[in-house]
């Protein structure tokens, strides 16, 4: 079955971030038409503050049946409206993929993108991203570069888009895991710590960008 107008979603935003990932929204239900759901800007109901969303964020989302049992979907922002109050437009699931077993996907892209990283004013090198999110990247670098496991470190990324620019991305991340490789090199994890709205937007934007890519092949 298909969530109906004024029926309130739950939404989880689909992150590396694991503190921001248990965070759950509530959002009412305010059109349904034929490519996708609005709703009003979601909740926090526990802080009173609003979620501001972006074209291209995944979302794991339920809502409750008269019975009250739970149908889980999987859907990203496609765009806003403007009406008495501001609106975000999410993708319309199809039936068959409305669920009622909770299924989270992250919003990861595989991705080679050039990173540079500095660890310490001694410590810089430049590696090659694996994968690249919302929430956090990760990247293979050289194995004798000394990483160490929740160690905070300084980086941009360089990024790509079909128009042909090119942005330069900094943040600042946290490894959250290591792991070394058959071919001598390390992969690490990394999970954002300080990242600007608009430089995540630019990665969410690069991200949607790729996934469009891959459906279309």
């Amino acid at each position: 079955m298909l969530p109906k107008v004024n029926q309130i979603l739950h939404i989880q935003l689909n992150t590396i971030d694991d503190e921001e990932s248990r965070i759950e929204y509530k959002s009412r239900i305010a059109d349904v038409t034929d490519t996708s759901i609005v709703v009003e800007i979601p909740l926090n109901e526990k802080t009173g503050k609003l979620k501001k969303l972006y074209v291209g964020d995944e979302l794991s989302t339920f809502f409750l049946s008269q019975g009250g049992v739970k149908h889980y979907f999987t859907t990203s922002v496609t765009g806003f409206k403007e009406d008495v109050i501001r609106l975000v437009e999410l993708r319309k699931p199809e039936l068959e993929a409305i669920t009622q077993v909770q299924r989270r996907s992250f919003l990861r892209v595989l991705a080679e993108l050039e990173i540079a990283v500095k660890i310490s004013d001694q410590i810089q090198f430049i590696g090659v991203t694996d994968d690249v999110g919302g929430g956090g990247i990760s990247f293979i670098c050289d194995g004798h570069i000394p990483l160490g496991l929740n160690a905070n470190i300084s980086c941009w990324v360089l990024v790509p888009y079909k128009n042909g620019s090119i942005e330069h991305i900094p943040f600042t991340g946290e490894i959250v895991r290591i792991k070394k490789l058959e071919s001598g090199k390390q992969l690490a994890m990394i999970r954002f710590i300080e990242i600007a709205d608009r430089e995540r937007q630019k990665l969410i934007r690069f991200c949607f960008e790729r996934q469009m890519d891959f459906r279309k092949r």
